[in-house]
């Protein structure tokens, strides 16, 4: 990572959030020239410049130059880019809450979609020289809008990459990260504050986590072995069952586990039906093709994408179903780019 970073200006986009953030604290410990982070939740990134100026006074870190925007919004971020003249951009910015982009589908993918071209487009004016998107594991065969914005946003950067020497455009792809802002963990732990009950919306749901500090370290890893156009996959290592977590947490907070609502013990769980869009597990690759790398705990995934020629038109009209808030016309335009994706949204009929 030193190597690839050291004597460069540096940007972060999304850098008020839970990776944004982790990736801004460890790019400070290196001897960049500039970290520049971006975001539009102005309280947030007060939070995060503070927190990098105090450690900046008391150890050998570097002092953040943060700048409230929106990157949606392309004349902001050209005034940025040219001011600052960044080498590297880690784009992590992005709608992640699955429900909520569910029901406002249109601002969801302007945000994840147009945001990350947007963002990449001022890279590449910028002479930058290395670009790296931040994705999710939902992105695979997703079944929500979130994880298929997230998957297109994917293939703007593969697209991209496509005969560009220029620049070197990768995407580091992962699951659940603990302690992220609305993450299960955070959750469980103010119901068992409240004594009870733990939600859990299936028996059965899975999902892979990672904390926070290793998902930030090994995206900074990924990067640094970028040459152009991978998808590289963090090891997650096995799946883990929610109901499991939530049994776990409430053992481990001296309590005890009660079997429905008259049974004996101190906490219950209830099951509360999967939300709209969800799955059961996700998954982390889209085939079989998957190469080793440098890095034990990194996989670089050979997937088929778009050429730049074929997505232009589906991206401007995609543009301009978010424009005009046509959900359907949206919901067709991600099933024609995104494999498993749903043109019909899904609605689940199981609940407690």
């Amino acid at each position: 990572i030193a190597g690839i970073v050291e004597g460069k200006t540096v940007l972060v986009t999304g850098a008020a959030g839970s990776i944004g953030s982790e990736i801004a604290r460890q790019l400070s410990f290196y001897n960049l020239k500039n970290l520049i982070l971006i975001d539009h939740a102005e309280s947030p990134l007060y939070d995060i410049e503070q927190e990098l100026k105090e450690s900046c006074r008391t150890k050998e870190t570097i002092n953040p130059i943060c700048e409230v925007a929106n990157v949606k919004d392309r004349y902001r971020m050209d005034t940025i880019f040219d001011n600052y003249r960044p080498d590297i951009v880690y784009h992590a910015a992005a709608y992640k809450h699955v429900p909520l982009v569910e029901a406002n589908a249109c601002v969801g993918v302007k945000n994840n979609v147009m945001g990350t071209l947007k963002a990449l487009e001022a890279s590449q004016a910028a002479g930058v020289e290395s670009f790296t998107l931040v994705s999710t594991d939902k992105a695979v065969n997703p079944t929500n809008v979130m994880g298929a914005s997230k998957r297109v946003a994917e293939l703007v950067v593969q697209a991209h990459s496509t005969g560009n020497a220029s620049m070197r455009c990768s995407m580091v792809r992962f699951g659940n990260v603990l302690g992220s802002s609305g993450s299960v963990f955070p959750l469980f732990r103010e119901q068992i504050a409240k004594g009870g009950p733990l939600t859990v919306t299936h028996p059965e749901v899975t999902r892979f986590f990672m904390t926070i500090p290793e998902a930030a370290q090994l995206v900074l890893q990924a990067s640094a072995m970028a040459e152009g156009g991978e998808v590289f996959v963090l090891d997650m290592g096995e799946p883990v069952r929610i109901a499991d977590l939530a049994k776990r947490l409430i053992q481990l907070s001296g309590l005890t586990l009660r079997e429905g609502p008259e049974g004996a013990g101190e906490i219950e769980i209830c099951f509360t039906g999967l939300r709209p869009g969800e799955k059961l597990y996700e998954e982390l690759l889209l085939g079989d093709n998957v190469l080793e790398s440098r890095h034990p705990r990194v996989m670089r995934a050979l997937e088929e994408h778009f050429s730049w020629e074929d997505l232009a038109p589906q991206l401007a009209a995609l543009e301009v179903a978010c424009q005009s808030d046509d959900v359907d016309s949206l919901r067709r335009i991600l099933g024609f780019l995104v494999r498993g994706f749903p043109v019909e949204p899904v609605v689940h009929s199981e609940t407690a």
